[in-house]
């Protein structure tokens, strides 16, 4: 079994570790932290080690590593570790969990985590670095590009394109034929019939409709 080394010691790290150990060709060998995080020398039974020093203890030649961080700051944390461990010189894995279903024809980056019960049509394309939290449907010949986070059941219907660092809250749906532009946020229950431009934030309002923020409101968030 390929050694794993599992960077972040939140829930989306302790999560990681479930699932490679569940039914993964991988083995959870170690966890990683920022040095200022660091409190201890090891969780869930294993050696933890400061990230600055990983590469000394863990070569990128021997060891395979996860990135395991969720949306913080609009994905931009994550993909800044992402950048980190692929300098360092590490291959990064994917987890697809094989209670989804994805067809053999999809095309998937590396770092993704996909979780059960999603359904991956047909000529998708995943970028690196996203996740698929449990029951989305992704359309066929849509693409997500690399570091969003789409959460549970979201529907993106068919030729659909996802900016990259953008984040889709839970049960949102994305009509067909639509571009939804870089880095953007859209809220829980939202549904979106057009494309959307760069670094947007649509949310429900009173009426139940998809309401691009103002800067003004952004503030408030």
């Amino acid at each position: 079994m390929a050694k794993l080394i599992i960077f972040g010691i939140t829930d989306n790290g302790e999560l990681a570790h479930y699932y490679f150990n569940l039914d993964s060709d991988h083995e959870v060998v170690a966890f990683a932290v920022d040095a200022a995080y660091k409190e201890s020398d090891s969780y869930k039974g294993l050696p933890l080690v400061a990230f600055e020093e990983i590469e000394k203890i863990y070569p990128p030649n021997e060891y395979k590593m996860f990135i395991a961080i969720g949306y913080s700051k609009v994905n931009s944390i994550r993909e800044q570790r992402y950048n980190e461990a692929k300098a360092k010189g590490y291959e990064l894995v994917s987890y697809i969990s094989p209670r989804a279903s994805v067809f053999d024809n999809v095309k998937v980056g590396d770092n993704c985590f996909i979780l059960e019960d999603n359904t991956v049509q047909p000529f998708v394309e995943i970028g690196n670095n996203v996740v698929l939290w449990s029951g989305n449907h992704i359309g066929h010949h849509s693409k997500i590009e690399d570091h969003c986070f789409i959460t549970s059941h979201v529907v993106v219907s068919g030729r659909c394109v996802v900016g990259r660092r953008s984040f889709v809250g839970v049960n949102a749906t994305l009509r067909d034929h639509i571009t939804i532009g870089v880095e953007n946020v859209i809220g829980a229950g939202a549904l979106i019939l057009g494309s959307t431009k760069d670094k947007e934030v649509y949310k429900l309002d009173a009426k139940g409709v998809a309401a691009k923020l103002t800067s003004d409101q952004l503030r408030g968030i």
